[in-house]
């Protein structure tokens, strides 16, 4: 997903005065020219320094020209030149971008490093940073381990294609995700190139762009299951492919936390790992809050892993996290009150399973009492509403992105609770239900929420899973269930830090649809749950370790100097919910980004306007429907462009129907007009 940066207005005195070079080309070996930025050490000529890479497609000279040189000036003050790339097909770059973390981008950005390495400023040694695509790009590249790549800083990434990103989630279609982010990428990706990089063959190579286009739903709809597709360009298949170190960096708000836990397991080069309380942007910035001198830490990293510096960055604790203190449930939060705590490792010696069976209407510690005998049984015949007052699966600060108050939801679900607790308890990393359970149809889902209760009843996500029950046996096969058979399944929930006080009481809450975080299985189902010794929920309790104490406080956030803007404007964007209680339907509006940002140096202007709406009807999942639409805007004196991408998408009990429209406009005529029509077998979801 593509990061949104916000500098903050704070700056901080170069420590070297810095020179841009706005465009270079890099010629690939199939005639492809690629576009890049880079900001210097004025004197790096005579003193060469190590490069830092940042490789994405949402374009150098304006989408993200603001937030690039924030780091660009910053890094560079700090003794590193920091190149910002253009995809191929992105941006200023030729060709066509085909499908996100391809096999030819990887080759691409290879190129780009060894380019980087031989420029007569560098040193030889190149790293590479990024947030969401930015990120994943590292790992991968880290995974191809060429040899100038000394050492990578993921952001808000992923090492897994297929399980931890914005399609599939725990091998349920992502309704939420999926659509809204492929047409996005369609409006974004078909903006033209700048006329003052590229010359007046600009237009011809837009409408080479808009004829090339792809609409990105039709690889991701098309492999519903975790094949070759998924695994290439997923870190995860080798982690021993990764030599070089690596700084993972999560947070709590966001999607891709799970990443940093299993980078810190699994890579056996120099490893960090550091999860704050963030949502979907850089933790200088902190949405929600506190923000941490993170640039100060980029800078430790890559002076240690490029430069050798003996700074003792590898010699603090592999895991730092931010242990969230208990709050009432809310749609958004400027700050998150907590604590940063430490581990040595993961698994962490100071985090234990701490295991709880249903009773027939209680949540029970194991070895403290009673269990309810396997014949008892709970059953429920799911809502398809549940899952609206959800929040998001990845945040980035904007309004309405956390979930609400839990009761509607609750009250929808099969729920059991725990006695309230005689003391405080904090949780880090991922808890898991394993649940004995049977459904009355082949196809269907099952949806696991930890929840805490407050004594006045307030109820507060702490941490939620999905599994396609078709997928129980990987991810990589489609196995019906057996109809009304029980079976033991497992539901891993994503990772989480929270502090349940004493007096709390914890609640699983298990039910069988999710809007619109999953897509709903075909028919309407029935779950039956049965209590019992086979049923547990395993939560990782913590306790405060010794390095917590020893921790070294991390300094006020600093910042390189963002290009200046000003904002034509900014509308109050977030989520909207309208039912029509005569049909039983239900509408959520997602209003993600609309604004409209002037580039002061160049008078470009950016707009945006990005809408989603997600509509479903009580007691018919194949009413499901994803409206997207995205127009995106460049104009300046005597440049004028819009690209609007737009996409419908529907099921019926076999297949799934995506209708994309994507078109262009010059100057207010419209030069390029495309749809799209996609049907794919519903591959067990």
């Amino acid at each position: 997903m593509s990061p949104r940066q916000s500098p903050a207005a704070q700056t901080v005195a170069a420590a070297r005065p810095v020179r841009v070079i706005d465009n270079d080309w890099i010629e690939l070996p199939d005639g492809v020219r690629l576009a890049i930025r880079i900001w210097l050490p004025d004197d790096a000529e005579a003193h060469p320094v190590s490069a830092i890479l940042d490789s994405v497609p949402y374009r150098k000279s304006d989408g993200t020209a603001i937030g690039d040189a924030d780091w660009g000036t910053y890094f560079a003050a700090h003794g590193f030149a920091y190149a910002r790339v253009d995809l191929r097909g992105s941006g200023d770059s030729s060709g066509i971008l085909e499908d996100e973390y391809t096999e030819q981008e990887q080759r691409d950005a290879e190129q780009v490093i060894a380019w980087l390495s031989d420029r007569p400023w560098c040193t030889r040694a190149v790293g590479m940073i990024g947030v969401s695509w930015g990120g994943f790009a590292a790992l991968q590249m880290a995974a191809r381990h060429p040899d100038q790549l000394r050492g990578v800083v993921a952001i808000h990434a992923s090492d897994d294609r297929y399980a931890d990103d914005v399609h599939y989630v725990g091998g349920c279609v992502s309704a939420m995700d999926m659509s809204q982010w492929a047409t996005s990428m369609l409006a974004y990706l078909n903006q033209p190139p700048d006329p003052q990089v590229v010359g007046d063959g600009w237009r011809q190579a837009w409408l080479e762009r808009l004829n090339g286009a792809k609409a990105f739903i039709e690889p991701w709809l098309g492999h519903q299951r975790r094949d070759a597709y998924w695994q290439q360009g997923s870190a995860c298949e080798d982690y021993g492919a990764i030599r070089c170190p690596v700084f993972a960096v999560g947070g709590w708000s966001d999607g891709y936390r799970d990443m940093v836990f299993r980078m810190v397991e699994h890579v056996r080069s120099p490893v960090r790992g550091l999860i704050g309380p963030w949502g979907h942007t850089s933790p200088e910035h902190g949405a929600p809050g506190p923000a941490i001198g993170f640039l100060q830490e980029c800078v430790r990293f890559f002076a240690a892993s490029l430069d050798g510096a003996q700074n003792g960055f590898f010699e603090e604790p592999r895991l730092v996290t931010y242990m969230q203190d208990p709050v009432a449930p809310a749609g958004t939060y400027a700050e998150r009150p907590g604590r940063w705590v430490a581990d040595p490792s993961w698994p962490s010696p100071a985090v234990e399973s701490w295991m709880h069976s249903l009773g027939p209407e209680s949540l029970d510690e194991v070895g403290a009492g009673a269990t309810a005998a396997a014949t008892v049984s709970r059953s429920l015949r799911g809502l398809q509403g549940t899952g609206v007052d959800g929040g998001v699966w990845c945040g980035d600060g904007s309004s309405a992105d956390f979930a609400l108050d839990q009761r509607p939801d609750d009250g929808a679900s099969l729920c059991w609770d725990s006695a309230p607790l005689a003391e405080r308890v904090e949780l880090l990393g991922k808890a898991e239900a394993q649940l004995e359970l049977s459904v009355d149809r082949p196809w269907t889902l099952v949806a696991v929420r930890v929840c805490d209760v407050a004594p006045d009843g307030r109820s507060t996500l702490v941490a939620r899973g999905l599994l396609n029950l078709a997928r129980r046996e990987g991810h990589d096969r489609s196995v019906p269930m057996p109809v009304n058979e029980a079976l033991v399944v497992r539901v891993p929930l994503q990772s989480t830090a929270y502090a349940i006080p004493a007096g709390h009481r914890i609640r699983l809450a298990v039910s069988n649809t999710y809007w619109p975080m999953a897509w709903p299985s075909p028919q309407p189902s029935t779950l039956t749950v049965l209590c019992g010794s086979r049923s547990l929920l395993s939560l990782p309790r913590r306790r405060p370790g010794e390095f917590d104490a020893r921790l070294r406080p991390f300094e006020v956030a600093e910042h390189g100097t963002p290009l200046a803007s000003e904002k034509q404007m900014v509308r109050d964007c977030g989520r909207r919910v309208r039912r029509e209680l005569s049909t039983g339907a239900i509408e959520l509006e997602f209003d993600w980004h609309g604004s409209r940002t002037r580039i002061i140096a160049t008078g470009t202007e950016m707009g945006e306007e990005n809408v989603t709406t997600y509509r479903i009807v009580e007691g018919d999942p194949l009413s499901a429907t994803v409206i997207c639409s995205v127009e995106v805007s460049l104009a300046r004196p005597g440049w004028n462009t819009r690209t609007v991408a737009t996409s419908t998408m529907t099921s019926d009990a076999e297949r799934f129907l995506v209708t994309t429209t994507l078109d262009a406009f010059d100057e207010n005529v419209r030069i390029h007009a495309r749809t799209y029509t996609h049907h794919f077998p519903r591959d067990g979801t």
